[in-house]
C-alpha cells in the first residue's frame, strides 16, 4: 500500500480509502466487517462514511453505515489503527434534522450522533457533505449559475469554523475536510480560517474519475498549492466504467438496479466514452475497472481515492489497482478520449 499526507497533518492515509456507504443497504453487516477486516489486511487505514449513509439513502437507511462500523470496532478493538472520516449531511437530505442548512446547531447534534453511533470518542476527519448554497455537484455543472449572497456565505463559514474549533478543543474531531464544494467555497474557507486562527480544511472530497474531470483546472491548482488534496468520490462512475450498465443492463443487486431517483450518468456520451475506455484497456491488456482507479491514483492532487465495492472480488481487484502503473501509451490513449468526450454525464 503507498500513503500520502493528509493536507498539513500528521497524518499518512492509505492511497485506497475505504468506502462504506453500500453497508447497510446492498450490504449487510457481515460483509461489511469482511471488507473491513480484509481492507486492514491490505494496509488500508483509511475508512470514509458519512451520518447519510447507507446509499441509495432514505430516512429508513439513515445511520445504518456508522451504526456497522462502530459495531466492528467494539467487536475487534482496533479503533486506533484507522483513520475514520465523516461527514454532516446538509439541507439536500429532508429526513435528517428537517432538512436544516449546515450551521452551529446541526453540527453540534451530527457529531453527537455520528460519535454514538460509530462508537467513538474521537473522528479523525470531519467533513461538509455539500455547501448550503448551490454546487455543481452531483452532474449539477449543466447550467450550474451560482447566486448567492457572499456576505452571508461567509457569515455561515465563520459560524462552521468557529463550531469546528469548539469540537477539535473538546477532542471530538481532530480534522476538517470539505466535499462537493467550489474553488470559491474552499479558498474563502481557508482565508476565514487564517484570518481567525480557526481550523484549516486539510482535504476536499468531490467526484473524480475518467467520466468526470472537473477537478483537473481551478481546483487542481488549489489542491497542490494549498495542499488541500482531493478525496476521489466515484471513481468508477457508481460502477459504470466496468461495462455493467452498458446497453440498459441493470445487474441485479447493482447499484442502479435499486436506483430511483434516476440516473444522470447514464447518457449515450457515457455509454461511447465507457466503450472506448474498455478499448483501450483490451487493447493494454489491462483490467478496466484497474485502469480506471490506476488513473485516478496517479494524479498529483490526490490524497486518497475512495473505493467501494459490493462483493469480496471487486474489494480484492480493485485494492490491486495500487499496483498498477500506467504506461505513456496507455495515458496517450486516455488523453485522446477525453478530448473527445470531456465531460460526458
Amino acid at each position: 500500500m503507498q500513503y500520502r499526507k493528509l493536507g498539513k497533518t500528521n497524518l499518512d492515509v492509505s492511497l485506497i480509502c475505504l468506502g462504506t456507504m453500500t453497508w447497510g443497504r446492498q450490504n449487510t453487516q457481515d460483509e461489511g466487517f469482511a471488507q473491513m477486516d480484509y481492507a486492514r489486511e491490505r494496509g488500508i487505514n483509511f475508512f470514509d462514511t458519512a451520518e447519510l449513509y447507507a446509499v441509495p439513502p432514505n430516512a429508513e437507511t439513515y445511520g445504518k453505515t456508522e451504526t456497522i462500523i462502530g459495531n466492528w470496532f467494539a467487536a475487534r478493538k482496533n479503533r486506533e489503527d484507522v483513520i475514520l472520516a465523516t461527514k454532516i449531511a446538509g439541507a439536500r437530505a429532508s429526513w435528517i434534522r428537517d432538512g436544516a442548512m449546515i450551521n452551529r446547531q446541526g453540527i453540534m447534534e451530527a457529531v453527537e450522533g455520528s460519535l454514538k453511533r460509530l462508537q467513538t470518542d474521537y473522528i479523525d476527519l470531519y467533513q461538509l457533505h455539500w455547501p448550503n448554497r448551490d454546487s455543481y455537484a452531483f452532474q449539477s455543472h449543466w447550467g450550474f449559475a451560482p447566486d448567492f449572497d457572499p456576505a452571508a456565505e461567509e457569515a455561515n463559514f465563520t459560524e462552521v469554523l468557529e463550531t469546528l474549533d469548539e469540537c477539535v478543543k473538546a477532542g471530538k474531531i481532530r480534522h476538517v475536510g470539505l466535499s462537493n464544494e467550489t474553488a470559491w467555497g474552499t479558498m474563502k474557507y481557508l482565508q476565514l480560517a487564517e484570518k481567525h486562527n480557526l481550523p484549516r480544511m486539510v482535504s476536499i472530497q468531490n467526484e473524480y474519475s475518467l467520466l468526470n474531470r472537473l477537478f483537473d483546472t481551478d481546483m487542481h491548482e488549489i489542491a497542490r498549492a494549498e495542499k488541500v488534496g482531493l478525496l476521489a468520490w466515484s471513481p468508477l462512475a457508481t460502477g459504470m466504467l466496468s461495462g455493467k450498465y452498458l446497453d440498459g443492463a441493470r445487474p441485479q443487486g447493482s447499484r442502479w438496479s435499486i436506483e430511483h431517483r434516476g440516473i444522470a450518468r447514464d447518457t449515450q456520451n457515457a455509454q461511447n466514452a465507457v466503450r472506448s475506455y474498455m478499448a483501450i484497456a483490451q487493447k493494454h491488456g489491462l483490467d478496466v475497472c484497474q485502469m480506471a482507479l490506476a488513473f485516478v491514483n496517479s494524479r498529483p492532487f490526490v490524497t486518497a481515492n475512495i473505493i467501494g465495492a459490493t462483493s469480496m472480488d471487486q474489494l480484492k481487484t480493485n485494492i490491486d489497482s495500487v499496483d498498477v502503473t500506467l504506461s505513456g501509451e496507455v495515458l496517450a490513449d486516455i488523453e485522446e478520449v477525453y478530448r473527445t468526450c470531456p465531460w460526458p454525464y
